[in-house]
This record gives structure tokens, sequence and C-alpha cells, in this order.
């Protein structure tokens, strides 16, 4: 297997257990378990980093002057490393709505 290719997969597997990670947390949000969603998020974030400073590596041998082939698998690397960061963004969104959530549902709670 080519060196690229290589990179390729390796983006693919950091950026797909990022991807697991940061929907797991989304789940552990619904339930309002925010410690665990926190801690998930940063697991992905780990992963998430590990993909892109692969990613980062590729684009500094183009800068170096090295040309980079394109092909269907650093294509599909480069979408998934995008999702895997929008998935995170989502993510922390959600948290932070059902904290609102659980917030509001507390003062009903209190009031009724």
């Amino acid at each position: 297997m080519e060196d690229l290719e290589l990179v390729s997969f390796k983006i693919i597997s950091a950026v797909g257990a990022a991807k697991s990670s940061f929907m797991e947390a989304m789940t552990y949000a619904n339930a309002y378990d925010f410690d665990k969603a926190r801690a998930l998020i940063e697991e992905g974030e780990g992963y998430r980093i590990q993909g892109h400073e692969a990613h980062f590596a590729l684009i500094q041998k183009e800068a170096s002057g090295e040309k980079t082939p394109l092909n269907l698998i650093l294509m599909h690397a480069e979408d998934q490393l995008m999702a895997a960061e929008t998935i995170k963004i989502l993510a922390e969104q959600l948290v932070a709505s059902y904290e609102k959530l659980q917030a509001l549902e507390q003062i009903i709670a209190t009031q009724s």
C-alpha cells in the first residue's frame, strides 16, 4: 500500500473514532449526563486532532513542493475529517441546549 493510502486510512480511522465519540456524547447529553457527554467530546477531540495532524502533514508536503496525487481514498478521508469537525460542533451545541432544557424543567418542577 502506498504512503498516501496509509495516511488516508490513518485519517479515516482517527476521525471515525472521533465521530463515534461525538455521537455517543449526544446520547449522554440527551440523558442529562453532561459529565460523560463532555468527557466523550474531549476523547473525540483527541482522535480528531490525530486525523487533523495526519492531514496537515500532507499539506506541509504539498507546500514544500511534493505533489500529492488526488484519489478517492484521500477525498473520502478529507470528507470524513470535515464531518467529524461538524459533528463535534453539533455535539457541543446539543450539550448546551440540553443543559438549558434541564434547567427549565427544574424551574417548572419547582413552580408546580
